[in-house]
């Protein structure tokens, strides 16, 4: 690799690490549940993209620059409140550029996020009393 594809390498992995600890990090303002769930797809999101095309690259990262820009608004907007409101609507526009394998995990991820047992039984950590 020469020095300025090394350092343009260099640079995307840097960026791309960011964004996904920035994340991370956004969902600890979410409920231990949805924090769980949002954190394991973030995770096999960012897996799965990691042979793709320069293209689908562009597309992934400014999708998730958008989400993370869309979570920290709202956990800051909600600084004051004792609840937080998550989410966004999807425009139809974006809803018909998305793949079929895409809007299956839309699907799955609707079902798990909206189920009243969900499948993680976590416990939010409380300081011994």
């Amino acid at each position: 690799m020469t020095g300025k594809r090394a350092m343009a390498s260099s640079g995307h992995i840097s960026r791309v690490r960011s964004l996904y600890k920035r994340i991370l990090m956004l969902h600890r303002f979410m409920p231990i549940d949805l924090r769980a769930l949002g954190d394991q797809y973030v995770k096999d999101e960012f897996r799965r993209h990691k042979s793709a095309s320069p293209e689908e690259v562009k597309h992934f990262m400014k999708e998730w620059e958008d989400y993370k820009d869309t979570l920290q608004a709202q956990v800051l907007e909600a600084a004051g409140n004792k609840k937080l409101l998550f989410g966004s609507d999807l425009s139809e526009k974006k809803l018909q550029d998305f793949q079929d394998e895409q809007i299956g995990q839309l699907y799955e991820l609707m079902l798990e996020s909206t189920k009243p047992n969900r499948q993680f039984h976590l416990q939010e950590d409380h300081p011994p009393k």
